[in-house]
Order: C-alpha cells, then sequence, then structure tokens
C-alpha cells in the first residue's frame, strides 16, 4: 500500500490561489498586516481542507532559525515543574510555540541534551535544574533556570528563605537537625545544604551527620527515611529538613507510620512550597521557590536576547511558609 502524499506549502498556494510567501505569513500568525483578510482566510480553509502541517524542523532550516522555544527539565510530573512551564508559556504568548523536553528519569539536563535540539535551530533553549558544571553554550540562545554558579542563568536568592527557616526552628527550640538531601546533580541542590549548614552553625544549630540521600519522589523519600528515622532519634535530632517538599512528604508518611506526633516530636521542612503542601497531614512548612515567577524572568531573559539586549534579570526571592508540621 503506498503511503499518503505529503501536502505541502505549494498545495495549499494553489487551492488558496495565492503564494508560498503568503501561505508561510499565515500558517506561522505573521500575515497581520500584511495579508488581507479575506486571502488569509482562503489559506486558512485550504490548510483544513488539506489537512496540512507545518514542518517547523525545515522552516528553521530555510530561515536559519525557528519560532519554537524548547524547554529541558529533568521531571515534567513534578508539580514544580508545571508552575514553570506555565510562567513561561504566559511569557512567551503566541510569539513562539514552547516544546516540552523530560530527560530520563532521574537525570538531570546536560551538555548532550542541548546538542540534540540546537540542531533543529530553534529560536532559543530554556534548560531546568541542569547538572552542574556542563557547557550548556550552543549557536542558539540558551538560558538556564535554577542554576548557581551557570552561565546566563535566572536563580533564586535562597539565603533569606534559608535564613527565615533556621530562625524559626531554633525559635521552637530545635538544636539538631536531620537534612534530607536529592541525588540530584543539580547545584541548586548543593546550594541549599549548603547554606542550610551555614545558617544552621550562625544559629547554633547543628546539622546531624547522617545525611540522607534519595530521588526526588514521596516513595524514594519515605524508603530513605524509614531507614534513617530512628538513627536521627537516637543522634538528637527533633526537626527533619528535606530538600524538596516531595521527599518531605516522604518523611511524614513515616512519621506517621512509626506513630511519631509532627511537630510535636518530630518537626519537618521542605522547600518548593507546593501547591499539595498546604493540604497534607499536617501541612507542610516549606521554603517557597515560585515556579511561575523562574519561568517568566527565563522566558523575558531569552526574549531579551532575541531583540538584541541581555537583560541581567535579579535573583527571585524566597520566603518561608510556615504551617502545622513545624508550628504545633
Amino acid at each position: 500500500m503506498s503511503s499518503p502524499t505529503r501536502v505541502t506549502a505549494a498545495m495549499v498556494a494553489e487551492r488558496a490561489g495565492t503564494s508560498i510567501a503568503t501561505v508561510s505569513l499565515v500558517v506561522n500568525g505573521k500575515d497581520r498586516g500584511r495579508v488581507s483578510a479575506p486571502i488569509a482566510e482562503r489559506v486558512r480553509t485550504a490548510v483544513d481542507e488539506l489537512g496540512y502541517v507545518v514542518d517547523h524542523a525545515a522552516s528553521s532550516l530555510a530561515r536559519g532559525s525557528g519560532d519554537l522555544v524548547v524547554l529541558i527539565a529533568p521531571d515534567l510530573s513534578n508539580p514544580f515543574f508545571a508552575e514553570v512551564i506555565r510562567g513561561v508559556r504566559d511569557t512567551l504568548t503566541d510569539r513562539f510555540q514552547l516544546v516540552l523536553s523530560v530527560t530520563e528519569r532521574g537525570r538531570q539536563p546536560e551538555t548532550s541534551d542541548v546538542r540534540r535540539f540546537e540542531r533543529l535551530r530553534p529560536a532559543g533553549i530554556l534548560v531546568d535544574a541542569p547538572a552542574a558544571g556542563e557547557d550548556l553554550s550552543a549557536s542558539v540562545p540558551v538560558v538556564q533556570l535554577d542554576a548557581p554558579g551557570g552561565a546566563d542563568a535566572v536563580n533564586y536568592d535562597l539565603t533569606t528563605g534559608v535564613h527565615e527557616l533556621v530562625e524559626h526552628l531554633a525559635g521552637a527550640g530545635h538544636r539538631r537537625i536531620g537534612y534530607l538531601d536529592g541525588t540530584s546533580r543539580a547545584a541548586t541542590f548543593a546550594l541549599r545544604r549548603r547554606l542550610l549548614e551555614g545558617a544552621a552553625t550562625a544559629a547554633g544549630l547543628t546539622v546531624s551527620p547522617l545525611v540522607g540521600r534519595a530521588d526526588l519522589t514521596v516513595d524514594a523519600g519515605a524508603s530513605v527515611a524509614s531507614e534513617l528515622l530512628d538513627p536521627w532519634v537516637a543522634d538528637g535530632v527533633t526537626a527533619v529538613v528535606a530538600a524538596a517538599d516531595t521527599l518531605a512528604y516522604g518523611v511524614l508518611r513515616v512519621a506517621a507510620d512509626r506513630g511519631l506526633r509532627v511537630p510535636g516530636q518530630l518537626a519537618v521542612a521542605g522547600f518548593d512550597d507546593l501547591p499539595s503542601s498546604s493540604v497534607t497531614a499536617p501541612a507542610l512548612t516549606s521554603v517557597a521557590l515560585p515556579g511561575a515567577d523562574l519561568g517568566r524572568a527565563a522566558a523575558l531573559r531569552l526574549l531579551a536576547t532575541f531583540d538584541g539586549g541581555a537583560a541581567e534579570v535579579p535573583s527571585l526571592p524566597t520566603r518561608l511558609v510556615v504551617r502545622a508540621s513545624t508550628a504545633g
């Protein structure tokens, strides 16, 4: 059986009685003020009748650049990244088409991921929480998100949120903290731990040397917490801070299974302030990292490079959201 004939822009132009250039303007949303309304409508009708689909890769090669923006992220199933995507999409509007790419589970975006999409000649690439130490430079603009130390990066000012967290725990009488880290290679997680340890020392608190590491899922967090909870308690830990809310949910699950009162016997806090953190049992205290704001800031920086500028975006503020898991 022969394969169906591929519909081309030339076929659409013939059906609409216009030029291929006019078809290109209409299907790429660039017809306003350049193509009359009746002709544009004829082109759209022909597109619908013939089932024409724009070949963005071919168009990019012909123009030398495309109208696609690629967002590479390590885990699109995480609610945090959904907020990042919303911020990017709202800022790019209809000027660019957003393409989403997720790396293999548990792997941070790397140089190879950027190179793979660079060959499509998109307008630009956004890389969320890349692996530390990667060279992400490319022939198209690249903006990194939540990548401390990275070039052309949009980051959070974590210092304020971390200090508020430590001061809150110290004020509640805690003196020894357990830390549940992520296995991620992203620089942001190393920074979160380093800032917490520094702030704790300055406030007279101690971070237990019994530090756990888990993939950023509830089940992984619960698995590691189940192994460390008794040693933490034996070590004098009265509060556990997790590098991400998803890990903190795992700690809450294990504490409930063990019959530990939260926060009476064990306080628990996280990072991100995901929407579900307000409805856990008990509700989770968390350092708020607004994902939508991060996406908007990154998209604005990328747009600035398209328009001939290089906007310097200040670090995004963070704050502590106190809930019942530390303040019973």
